[in-house]
């Protein structure tokens, strides 16, 4: 989230997309009813009425699958009828760059495309640059090749008509959320979305998100309070587990992973800083990446604190050039016999993973597998489930119980960026143990075997500080490691004319260097531990005046970067420092500081611009780096229900992550409605906590199948009734849920049937629960995430 959960009640409008937050985010719907009593509008799109409809002013229904269709029709309406918040789009967007003479689109395509590896080369779509390094910039909006002029020309094709009919959406509900929303771009206005997996589990799922994010920059509600882009998290410590490297292609601190070609840190180095000191050439860019090299060296220097930095970078682990390590490839991977053996920690990809019948044959060619987890699961016994024989799996199985949250100390980090302390409940039941625990000891053992018989390359194994990861009791130790994470100054030293003693606490990132004088194992934690003491857990509900306006509530835990409530804040404010909506400031200029948030950026108004991350200081309206396009563009799922769109010949995503060997289900009679996955406020993830626990499994027994009147009529299925839910890679039955909360659309001239199924259930536990609803799901994903498309497939039903 750019903003937390308290902000949501300072916005004058509420789009929820791709979420259903009342049932799956019940908190975060206590701000949203907070914001409707104080006059906010709340709209809700979703192919679903569901709990959040019921509360929402307005409701439009949509086809999965086509929210860029809505949304283009939507950046389309802005434009036509001039409604951008100017200024802000001038001063804090690249509306105004000139984009390069190679860039083009046609027909679906940008230019770059090569149909042989499925990849764009970006540089056509490069800006053009003045001799000293600086974006040539048109501020009057009016240059051909200017990103405003390339926007308009882009989504001129998203008229009323074609939204209409390729999202099912009726024209009169289109407009509804269209004017509702629109109406926030306005200085003392503001408009936030809130959006879930509904959105990015899809082959288009990044540039979903930038279709909107593209909007609340058109409108001006970005960095402002009742503003952002707020994604929310499936879990309590999603947004923690990112920000601590859970993804394959970073590390800590959203830092690049290294790969072989960049085999030592000044190469590394040079490559990921050296856009952002070219944006660094206009000296109001602040260009905040240019300190890659101090972050990186502070890195690694807190996995191994006796080696140089230069030594420990040539430790890290280097991932091939141009491989994939995300989810599909590998069990792509596993299944060829690429893998001896998995770690699967806390998650159950037999039923978690999209094609689960794929990712649980995938795992009958390892060696062995080890389990971490608190109850057994499909993953721990896949070899004994449907359609395995244990005689032919020669798979090792073996499970490390672990302990649940509350019997664990620690920090999680919510969807908001406010990381809260939690301290240990109960102590772990059984044999079980703390995460922590488990590879502290496990670390251990591995140093020991390296140090007894040592191998190919020991130095990386022995080197690492585990050491600093031990309390007193040379037991694991939870403020040990956040500890770490904050970092440490390594030798006496000084820094902006201040002098650190040797293991010293860094009280922030900007105190950070690139000598080896600092460790941290995470820059964007540094100042969450300082020798103030343990940020996380303050439950100060102290606030200034200011403060006290929106709720920011700076005292109460801590909030990622240095304790910032609200990102990208300086565009808040005009180039004077005054608020833009003066009844609710997130920060403003007294003459002498900032007052109010922690400013992004601390310089004068006017020296620096608003977007410190970016390259060039702004928000990018036209993003060159996505691997799908600069703009977004209308593609069909890889599975869908019409032979073409009309918004181009190209009816899916040309880069879209996709395995040629498996079919694809485009206009098969055989599987005829779409299908979405979803969770329900009863169960939790693929629901191995919740399936044991009785009273949540009374509540919700089955895996279920829910579909319109129309389409159990045609079908001749009662409710209640057991069906079967087939798909090009497996099947599965579900309790029939016959409802008026899903309707047919109309979609470029046919009915199209939607059905939804939950994600919840799996063989193991009950017995009579049903199975996986990624049993049906297929392997294909987004190319900048690699996000399964589990939101949109095609399927048949037919009664049991």
């Amino acid at each position: 989230m750019t903003n937390h959960w308290i902000d949501i009640k300072n916005s004058d409008c509420v789009l929820i997309m791709g979420s259903n937050a009342a049932e799956n985010h019940p908190i975060s719907f206590k701000w949203v009813l907070r914001a409707r009593d104080n006059g906010a509008k709340v709209i809700h799109v979703d192919p679903r009425f569901t709990r959040t409809s019921a509360k929402a002013d307005i409701y439009a229904p949509i086809r999965s699958g086509s929210d860029i269709g809505f949304l283009g029709g939507m950046i389309k309406y802005i434009l036509d009828n001039d409604l951008i918040f100017k200024e802000y789009v001038v001063n804090y967007t690249n509306s105004s760059f000139i984009v390069s003479k190679k860039f083009k689109f046609n027909d679906g395509l940008f230019s770059g495309f090569d149909p042989t590896t499925a990849k764009y080369d970006k540089s056509q779509w490069a800006f053009e640059y003045e001799s000293e390094g600086i974006p040539k910039k048109d501020p009057t909006l009016s240059h051909p090749r200017c990103v405003y002029q390339l926007m308009k020309k882009h989504f001129s094709r998203y008229t009323l008509d074609k939204v209409e009919k390729i999202t099912g959406t009726p024209r009169k509900d289109i407009l509804k959320v269209y004017k509702a929303y629109t109406a926030t771009g306005r200085p003392d206005k503001s408009a936030t979305i809130m959006y879930a997996m509904g959105w990015t589990q899809h082959t288009v799922g990044v540039q979903n998100i930038r279709s909107m994010a593209m909007i609340q920059l058109l409108l001006g509600n970005i960095g402002v309070a009742g503003g952002g882009v707020n994604a929310l998290r499936g879990e309590s410590n999603v947004q923690g587990s990112t920000d601590h490297c859970l993804l394959w292609h970073i590390l800590p601190g959203y830092l690049g992973i290294p790969t072989a070609s960049l085999d030592s840190l000044e190469t590394y180095n040079t490559k990921k800083a050296a856009p952002h000191l070219k944006g660094a050439k206009d000296p109001m860019s602040a260009a905040w990446w240019q300190n890659y090299p101090k972050y990186m060296a502070s890195f690694v220097k807190s996995m191994y604190p006796s080696a140089d930095p230069n030594k420990a970078y040539e430790y890290l682990p280097k991932v091939d050039n141009g491989k994939n390590y995300s989810w599909l490839y590998l069990f792509e991977e596993m299944s060829k016999g690429a893998f001896d053996g998995f770690f699967a920690w806390g998650q159950n990809p037999a039923c978690g993973g999209a094609n689960s019948n794929k990712t649980r044959e995938a795992m009958a060619n390892l060696e062995w597998l080890v389990n971490v987890n608190i109850f057994d699961n499909e993953t721990a016994s896949f070899w004994k489930g449907p359609g395995m024989d244990p005689k032919k799996i020669k798979t090792e199985c073996f499970m490390l119980p672990c302990a649940v949250s509350i019997e664990k100390e620690g920090s999680i980090t919510n969807s908001g960026r406010w990381m809260q302390w939690r301290y240990q409940g109960p102590k772990p039941w059984g044999d079980t143990r703390p995460d922590g625990e488990i590879i502290l000891e496990l670390t251990k053992k591995i140093k020991e075997l390296y140090a007894h018989e040592g191998g190919a390359y020991p130095e990386p194994i022995l080197g690492l500080g585990t050491h600093l990861w031990e309390d007193a009791h040379g037991e694991f130790g939870p403020h040990e490691v956040a500890k770490l994470i904050n970092g440490y100054f390594t030798r006496d030293t000084e820094v902006k004319g201040k002098q650190f003693k040797k293991g010293q606490l860094v009280p922030s990132f900007a105190y950070l260097k690139d000598d080896g004088s600092t460790m941290s194992g995470n820059w964007l934690y540094c100042n969450s531990y300082t020798e103030k003491g343990n940020m996380s857990a303050r439950r100060d509900l102290s606030q200034t005046k200011e403060q006290a306006m929106i709720g920011l509530y700076p005292n109460f835990s801590w909030c990622w970067p240095v304790n910032r409530r609200i990102i990208y804040n300086r565009a808040s404010v005009d180039m004077k420092g005054r608020p833009y909506a003066p009844k609710k400031p997130v920060i403003q200029w007294s003459g002498a500081k900032w007052i109010g948030d922690v400013p992004d950026g601390g310089w004068k108004p006017g020296t620096k611009y608003a977007f410190i991350m970016k390259p060039e200081g702004h928000g990018h309206i036209f993003g060159p780096g996505r691997a799908d396009g600069p703009f977004p563009e209308y593609y069909e799922p890889l599975e869908c229900p019409v032979p073409n769109h009309p918004f181009s010949k190209q009816l899916n995503n040309p880069t879209a992550v996709q395995f040629s060997s498996e079919y694809k289900a485009v206009c098969d009679p055989k599987y005829p409605f779409v299908c979405s996955t979803y969770r329900v406020t009863e169960h939790w993830q693929s629901g191995v906590m919740t399936r044991n626990t009785p009273w949540l499994l009374e509540a919700e027994p089955q895996m279920f199948c829910e579909m319109s009147e129309e389409l159990a009529k045609a079908r001749g299925i009662k409710n209640g009734e057991k069906v079967m839910v087939e798909s090009a890679r497996g099947e599965l039955w579900a309790i029939a849920i016959v409802t008026k909360r899903i309707k047919p659309f109309k979609v470029m001239g046919n009915t199209v049937h939607q059905v939804g199924i939950p994600w919840h259930f799996g063989w193991v536990f009950p017995k009579d629960g049903g199975d996986a609803a990624n049993l049906l799901s297929p392997s294909v994903g987004d190319p900048n995430t690699g996000i399964p498309e589990t939101k949109a497939f095609m399927v048949n039903v037919r009664k049991a």
